[in-house]
């Protein structure tokens, strides 16, 4: 099995703050976005970015992740922005409003002809309404890494409003996570702007996590609770995986093709999913460590 990284928490850290990139050092966030673009205003570009540049070498940020969001190379920055990125060290590039797999293309090809690592992993901002409808082609492009739901930008793209059970969401929300599975790779969930609506923000977590999400893009340390706990494994889950685990194994070794588990058959399929979630919480619990 591929190793397994938590992404139940991803806060957006603004690039120009340099306070605010120091104290991420001591967040319970499984990774950090590194804003060059929406969080930065636009006479403070450069010395954003060198500033992440210099906090990124600096280290000190344990087994966080460390992505960096470029501007778009629609605007003044963005070509400078992935020349930067490339070399970094940073574990991955996030790129926004990505409608179509020819962006992507655009962006590696600035990356590696920086110096950047063959494998140097891209993330996408999924929030244009084109881009549900290429989603897969996005999701399938060797180097993308991770889809990122860009919520709060799709709704105001689709006139929809902002609801509790974000249904006018859904079908675009499904439409990654189908992409996404698809391809192999993760994708998170969109932000919540209502810092005061706690209850609101932790039903949403439970939502993306009952709907296949692997975490949250959350923009307050506040929210990192929340969104841990929904997007890890409960105890009494990694118990009954471990259980299943053990059953179907023994099952095996007897020579036996059916397995029951506390009245439910037990399927290879319900075995690898057992084993991503134990593995999920091994490094859950080794991060933590």
């Amino acid at each position: 099995m591929a190793a397994v990284r938590p992404r139940r928490s991803v806060l957006y850290m603004p690039g120009s703050n340099a306070r605010a990139l120091e104290k991420a050092k001591t967040l319970a966030a499984d990774a950090l976005i590194l804003d060059l673009e929406d969080s930065v205003a636009p006479d403070a570009k450069d010395a954003a970015r060198a500033l992440v540049a210099q906090s990124v070498a600096a280290g000190g940020y344990g087994h966080r992740e460390l992505i960096v969001r470029v501007n778009g190379l629609d605007t003044p920055w963005g070509h400078a922005d992935l020349v930067d990125a490339a070399t970094m060290g940073a574990d991955g590039v996030l790129l926004p409003k990505v409608s179509d797999v020819e962006l992507v293309r655009r962006a590696v090809d600035i990356l590696d002809g920086a110096g950047g690592a063959p494998d140097l992993p891209i993330w996408c901002m999924m929030e244009t309404a084109r881009a549900m409808f290429r989603a897969d082609q996005i999701a399938d492009h060797p180097r993308v890494d991770c889809l990122v739901m860009g919520t709060s930008d799709l709704a105001k793209e689709l006139h929809a409003a902002h609801t509790p059970l974000r249904l006018p969401m859904i079908t675009s929300l499904g439409l990654c996570l189908l992409a996404a599975r698809a391809a192999g790779v993760s994708i998170l969930d969109g932000v919540s702007l209502d810092l005061q609506d706690e209850d609101g923000f932790r039903d949403a977590c439970i939502q993306g996590a009952e709907l296949g999400f692997d975490g949250k893009t959350v923009i307050h340390p506040k929210q990192l609770e929340a969104a841990n706990a929904a997007f890890a494994p409960s105890p009494e889950a990694v118990d009954r995986a471990h259980k299943m685990i053990a059953a179907f194994e023994e099952a095996r070794a007897a020579g036996k093709g059916v397995v029951v588990v506390d009245g439910k058959l037990v399927e290879n399929l319900h075995v690898a999913e057992a084993k991503r979630l134990v593995a999920l919480a091994d490094a859950i619990a080794s991060a933590a460590g």
